[in-house]
């Protein structure tokens, strides 16, 4: 495309009140593109402004300086076939600082104010308009592994959309732990009674639905390929995975094992019985295989494993749906202990209302003689559950108390359990005939074979270390999206919940898998980068192979093809870059955001070498976090530090280390990496981008001190969305740690 440029500046909103407009003009001329001046560009007689010169004049490379490119996003949209850049005078700098006393301008705002012109006018020179990445088939097909309550309802969502689904359940039936359920959680008003199961009905549902296929006795051997085009392989259930296959055996080498001149290779090795040894295609995959309980027989003192009567919920409710429920029964609901008020692991809410239901059990059962007592450092009925927490509180029989159990012992044929530390301020001893322990529900992606994904960082999602076992990408910001594009979770494996969180998790799960299909048919990214049309572009002539990009894509993006070269899979990508900023030779870069275009933005600023009061330091700013607290910080009028230039980035993970050697080189005195926080208060909505920065940042520090410069001119900070109003300290206090080493040496070299 030949680009024909236009360049726009808006002069409402303050931003005319305390810049010099014509100065900022005079630095989009600088660099290359007239531009013009509007009072409102966001406004109809803007935006008309703009299209007249579309029309008549054939631009179709637009800069508008106005507002953050956060807001007024379809004012300033003209199409795809136009590229628009926005250039950050109102939240950025406008609001964040103003006239002089005398009424003049304040040469450093109108200093930052002509540097975002210059870098929004040099990132539309150095922006190519992207082509989608097409496949040339795509399958809308959609798998759901799992047939419990959240498969189910995956499964019949889907096709309620139109889309064909196959349902795989290990197991011979439908239904998972629902089976054995011997009432459920209140669903409606006033949710005071428990109610009878509707598992049933899901299963009848499902089996009468013609777009979906369903597969019991069957598991997934091995999910391989990428969104549009996941190539899957089915076995039943309990035959040799297909890791493990057989040698294959020549109609020749069979002949002589016949006769007993050859061994059979396969000899003792249970017949391998695959479903589809050429695979199936899907387009994308919902993971609702559920949960186990958790082992609770680490805890001696309360006796699992080695007490009669000592269960867990999860065998409580089978005794009880076979109508075993005996008249005094204790619920533990942590593993006690002195100084330890902690739930049993991967324990929630819904332990506590299961608790609720089975002691409801007892007082049924036993209507003259039932107790259960409910032990508990912890108690949650969220939402409606409140209502049958207070039903159950009222009810004749149930005794609760937050309290400690320290010891469950056999005394006879009854158990005493001990406890301390509970409401009533004395320590108790119960005698009971049952104990019932609070197991927690471990998501079955604790295990390496839940899913068996054909990818280079392993067939399960544990090579992050994150989160437990569950699968999420970014379970606040992004609920049901995996670490791997294309498979989505629900259900038990995304978190302990009940039957109604499941349904809704389930629905939720559907419909990401069926946006990730029809994204990947028109060739953009799913998220978080929504719609974006770019995908990353190999230079692989000059490809060292050092594995850098494959190792620290978050996502498994891409493989390594027969000779150890970087094999992408465009329709995993999430476009954060990170493969970008991981590569030393600067071959991978993106139509729209390269290695070229932010060094080239880094250049523009301008540098003053005969003033030590203007020391410059360049601020790479992560677009998901960081960049919306710097706006809400503007909007809030906070005062910003003028020495200091922000350029947004998709991720911490995409900052190749190549342009702050180019700021310290250029003269900057400082460069400052503002981005999510990750660790135990991990916020990053790549996953590991901050981690990986900061990491690279540890040696770029390494190379300033080689070359005479102090390492603390480069640094890190962690900021969450909410924090904007503590940007301004961190942004003065890293300043003044730059000014106090003085203007960068290399200055004007």
């Amino acid at each position: 495309m030949k680009k024909v440029y236009g360049a726009y500046l808006c002069t409402g909103c303050g931003i005319g009140d305390v810049l010099d407009v014509d100065g900022l003009k005079d630095a989009a001329s600088d660099s290359g593109i007239e531009m013009k001046d509007h009072a409102c560009l966001c406004g109809a007689e803007g935006r008309t402004f703009i299209e007249k010169d579309i029309a008549e004049q054939g631009v179709n490379t637009i800069v508008v300086c106005a507002c953050s490119p956060r807001v007024m996003q379809q004012e300033f949209n003209f199409g795809e076939q136009t590229i628009t850049v926005r250039g950050n005078l109102r939240e950025q700098v406008a609001w964040t600082g103003s006239l002089k006393e005398d009424g003049s301008v304040d040469d450093f705002l109108q200093e930052m104010g002509t540097d975002y012109v210059r870098m929004a006018v040099t990132r539309a020179q150095k922006t190519e308009l992207p082509e989608p990445y097409k496949l040339e088939t795509i399958c809308k097909n959609i798998l759901v592994m799992g047939g419990g309550i959240a498969g189910l309802t995956a499964a019949k969502e889907a096709a309620t959309a139109g889309y064909e689904v196959t349902l795989v359940e290990k197991e011979a039936q439908l239904g998972g732990k629902a089976l054995g359920w011997r009432k459920m959680f209140p669903t409606a008003y006033p949710y005071t009674d428990l109610e009878n199961p509707t598992i049933q009905d899901m299963i009848a549902e499902v089996q009468g639905n013609a777009k979906i296929t369903v597969k019991t006795g069957t598991e997934v051997a091995r999910i391989g390929g990428a969104p549009g085009q996941f190539n899957v392989t089915f076995k039943v259930t309990g035959s040799t995975s297909e890791w493990d296959a057989p040698a294959k055996v020549t109609a020749d080498q069979q002949d002589l094992i016949n006769k007993g001149e050859l061994e059979d290779p396969n000899k003792g090795m249970q017949k391998y019985t695959t479903l589809n040894p050429e695979g199936e295609m899907f387009g994308a995959v919902v993971l609702a295989t559920g949960w186990k309980p958790a082992d609770v027989s680490q805890y001696e003192h309360l006796g699992y494993g080695k007490l009669t009567n000592v269960v867990t919920n999860a065998e409580f409710e089978k005794l009880a749906k076979n109508g075993n429920v005996p008249a005094r029964v204790a619920f533990v609901q942590s593993p006690g202990g002195k100084e330890n008020d902690k739930d049993f692991p991967y324990c929630n809410s819904v332990t506590s209302m299961v608790a609720l239901k089975q002691a409801n059990y007892v007082v049924e059962d036993n209507p003259v003689d039932g107790k259960a007592y409910i032990l508990y450092q912890h108690m949650r009925t969220p939402g409606n559950a409140e209502f049958f927490y207070k039903s159950m509180q009222a009810k004749d029989g149930v005794f609760m108390t937050k309290a400690a159990v320290t010891k469950v012992a056999a005394a006879g044929g009854a158990l005493l359990v001990d406890v301390e530390d509970n409401l009533l301020g004395e320590n108790l001893q119960l005698e009971v005939d049952m104990v019932v322990l609070a197991a927690g529900m471990v998501p079955t992606t604790a295990d390496a074979n839940t899913i068996n994904l054909a990818y280079r960082q392993g067939p399960a999602f544990l090579d992050l270390d994150l989160f437990d076992g569950y699968a999420d990408s970014h379970f606040i910001c992004f609920p049901y999206e995996t670490r791997r594009t294309g498979v989505y979770n629900c259900g038990g494996v995304r978190k302990a919940e009940t039957m109604e969180e499941t349904i809704d998790d389930a629905t939720g799960a559907a419909l990401k898998a069926i946006q990730c299909i029809e994204s990947a048919n028109r060739g953009v990214a799913v998220h978080p980068r929504s719609g974006d049309q770019t995908y990353p572009d190999f230079f692989f002539s000059r490809c060292t192979q050092c594995k850098r990009c494959t190792e620290e894509c978050p996502f498994g993006a891409l493989d390594d093809d027969e000779k150890g070269t970087p094999l992408p899979n465009p329709t995993r990508c999430r476009r954060c870059g990170t493969c970008m900023g991981a590569c030393p030779e600067r071959i991978i870069n993106f139509a729209d955001y390269s290695i070229d275009m932010i060094g080239s933005m880094v250049k523009s600023i301008e540098v003053p070498d005969d003033d030590e009061e203007k020391l410059r330091i360049a601020v790479f700013v992560c677009e998901n976090d960081a960049y919306p607290a710097l706006d809400m910080s503007g909007m809030h009028r906070n005062k910003m530090n003028r020495l200091v230039r922000f350029i947004p980035v998709r991720c911490l993970g995409s900052v190749n280390m190549v342009w702050i050697k180019d700021a310290m080189s250029s003269g900057m005195d400082g460069a400052l990496l503002l981005g999510c926080k990750y660790g135990d208060d991990y916020q990053c909505h790549f996953v590991k981008g901050s981690e990986i920065a900061s990491r690279r940042m540890e040696n770029i520090g390494e190379t300033l001190g080689s070359l005479g410069l102090e390492p603390e001119r480069c640094g890190v900070r962690e900021i969450a969305i909410s924090d904007y109003d503590k940007i301004p300290t961190i942004i003065d206090e890293f300043v003044e740690e730059i000014v106090g080493m003085g203007p960068n040496p290399f200055k004007g070299f």
